[in-house]
């Protein structure tokens, strides 16, 4: 992990970009994209884990979270380690046409590390930014919002179902979200926010 990336504060709120080994679209089954719905939704109710907001692409993932317990590098590794050990499992038991050639990059990617396990997921580190202000917060979260308008998968973010744009849109979504409040967003009825988070391609 770069020295810059690393998690000095583990009190403060980051912004965490989490990558699988050789950027493998895995995540383009929702089977896939389910386990890291259940682990983030696990994680808020038992583990102190605060998401301020998140989006599932097809081979990474953005989140700003923070941990209430003051230990966000440990939150950070068991939410890795159990979403990798389960996507594993679904991987080789659950449909999947890729196995054979998804589970030979896992096993490659343990060679170049030390540490003993067959298979690698994730890749090491998790580019953590430290959340240093409001304005910078809210550069992030937009940034989460677009990433799938972005890449041309929606015209708007909140048609997106695995982000949380739709949980500051009306409070809908598939994991609870710490809202953050935006002065901007704040001064337009819902009308206008539509307005506001649509993209012209």
């Amino acid at each position: 992990m770069k020295e810059g990336y690393v998690i000095r504060n583990q009190e403060l709120p980051h912004f965490i970009t989490c990558t699988v080994v050789d950027w493998i679209d895995v995540f383009t089954r929702n089977i896939y994209k389910e386990v890291l719905i259940d682990s983030l939704d696990f994680c808020i109710k038992n583990k102190g884990m605060i998401l301020y907001s998140y989006v599932i692409m097809s081979n990474h993932i953005h989140l700003i979270i923070q941990s209430k317990e003051d230990k966000l590098s440990n939150l950070l590794r068991d939410f890795k380690k159990f979403t990798a050990k389960n996507i594993l499992d679904k991987i080789q038991t659950e449909p999947e046409s890729r196995r054979e050639w998804m589970l030979e990059r896992f096993n490659l990617a343990t060679r170049t590390h030390t540490r003993n396990k067959s298979y690698q997921f994730w890749q090491y580190g998790n580019h953590a930014e430290e959340v240093y202000s409001e304005s910078f917060m809210w550069s992030k979260i937009d940034y989460i919002h677009f990433n799938p308008v972005r890449s041309k998968i929606v015209n708007r973010p909140q048609d997106y179902v695995y982000s949380s744009a739709r949980n500051y849109l009306n409070n809908e979504g598939l994991v609870e979200v710490e809202l953050i409040q935006n002065p901007i967003i704040n001064t337009l009825n819902t009308t206008n926010f539509m307005k506001y988070t649509s993209y012209d391609n």
